[in-house]
């Protein structure tokens, strides 16, 4: 296991210029070398020293979970555009006809999801501000320019869209003034999220800039910090040269009597093992900070009852608090990680049934989808006719917060819009 000792060197990050080196640690052929540098032009790659010395098995690449979730795999594509781009490289085509080719494969994988982009549109009338999402009434979600990477990039992740170097995808915001501003007029938002992007790649003097003057406004209670740091890179709470003042400002916004909550993003056990994570969960931790963990199913990387169970275990063990369970949204390498609803309901149950209640805080399966977060809550019959019973645990519209409904069965539906109301014309999010 990585110890703070050994893992406390300086962050370096790799990308698409370090690929086809940092593959060849791994048992492939040239050509499969090759198909993945094509798929890399599309979906973006970028993972650093810790990813890559202490989490992946290179022995064992190819079955490794944790190499597919870092390193693009060629069938995340149609072969058809695989094809066309490893010819383009290998014929050593220009840089401008590799990106022309990359982004029209990305505009047919559904770059933004559940109306992402929409959200930063303003209309008239509306008080929008761009790089900030307002889709429930008590929550804001903030996009800072300054954390519009990550330590590394996952390869199932839902805003692939905002690293790939096309602006008009890009959701972000360098105006704290236009953040602040907004939340000030708007008394029904209690609780503001930081995102990106990971909000921990920004050092402390510029993630304080966001947060410091939220903390003068009453009706703030709770400042979120959506994170997957504390798995691929938890340097940056123990061995960075800012850690301390960055656990020193978490510390601040608890004292200012509000939750500080680290919603922490955790894909695989692997990921929990280092004592070095675990050093820095006590770190913050220690601050007052609440941890709570989240993540997406994702086949081929944690598509196991036991994985979950697992991960969830320790997760209590160590003080977090398991959240979220979410199914892979309807984008990018969709076709190639989704598990259909049945399934990841049934990974769901026997996962929750293996933990005591203490770890039953976790909510899932959920999509998050466009009217807002549809739980699968089981299988059902109902008169005769096997059906899925659903409910919403956030939405758009507060009046159907809780309700449940149905759809009706479909062993292959993998997102919400497969479904087809039952027993009426249409679901409760439909107008």
């Amino acid at each position: 296991m990585a110890t703070p000792e050994s893992t406390g060197r300086r962050f370096r990050a790799y990308t698409i210029r370090h690929l086809d080196d940092l593959l060849k640690r791994a048992p492939l052929t040239e050509e499969q070398r090759l198909r993945t540098r094509a798929v890399a032009s599309v979906l973006p790659f970028r993972t650093n020293t810790y990813v890559v010395d202490e989490l992946i098995d290179w022995d064992n690449a190819v079955d490794d979970p944790m190499f597919r979730l870092v390193f693009p795999q060629e069938d995340m594509l149609p072969v058809e555009d695989v094809d066309h781009i490893a010819e383009l490289l290998r014929n050593d085509a220009s840089k401008q006809e590799v990106t022309a080719a990359a982004n029209a494969v990305r505009f047919k994988l559904n770059p933004h999801p559940a109306g992402q982009i929409q959200l930063n549109i303003p209309k008239a009338g509306e008080d929008v501000v761009e790089g900030l999402q307002h889709k429930y009434k008590e929550t804001v979600l903030f996009f800072p320019q300054q954390g519009q990477t990550c330590h590394a990039y996952c390869t199932y992740c839902f805003r692939w869209a905002q690293f790939v170097g096309i602006d008009d995808l890009k959701i972000a915001n360098n105006d704290v003034e236009q953040l602040t501003g907004y939340v000030r007029r708007h008394p029904e938002v209690s609780s503001v999220l930081m995102t990106g992007g990971d909000p921990m790649i920004m050092g402390e003097t510029v993630l304080r800039r966001y947060i410091e003057p939220l903390l003068s406004m009453d009706h703030v209670e709770s400042v979120r910090i959506g994170s997957k740091a504390l798995a691929y890179w938890p340097q940056r709470f123990v061995t960075d040269p800012d850690a301390d003042a960055t656990l020193r400002l978490f510390e601040e916004v608890v004292k200012s009597g509000r939750n500080l909550a680290f919603m922490a993003h955790f894909s695989h056990h692997k990921e929990l093992e280092s004592e070095l994570v675990q050093e820095a969960v006590r770190r913050i931790r220690e601050t007052g900070a609440i941890i709570r963990t989240q993540a997406p199913l994702i086949r081929t990387i944690n598509d196991d009852a036991a994985q979950w169970a697992q991960m969830w275990r320790t997760q209590h063990k160590l003080g977090m608090i398991p959240y979220y369970m979410f199914v892979e949204r309807d984008t990018g390498p969709q076709d190639y990680f989704s598990v259909p609803l049945v399934r990841a309901w049934e990974i769901f149950r026997d996962a929750f049934s293996q933990v005591s209640g203490l770890c039953r805080t976790v909510r899932g399966p959920s999509m998050s989808a466009t009217p807002g977060k549809v739980a699968v809550d089981g299988v059902t019959e109902i008169h005769g006719e096997k059906v899925f019973a659903l409910r919403m645990l956030q939405a758009r519209d507060p009046d159907i917060v809780g309700r449940p409904f149905f759809a009706k069965y479909d062993e292959n539906a993998v997102w919400v819009d497969d479904l087809k109301p039952a027993f009426a014309d249409k679901f409760p999010f439909e107008a």
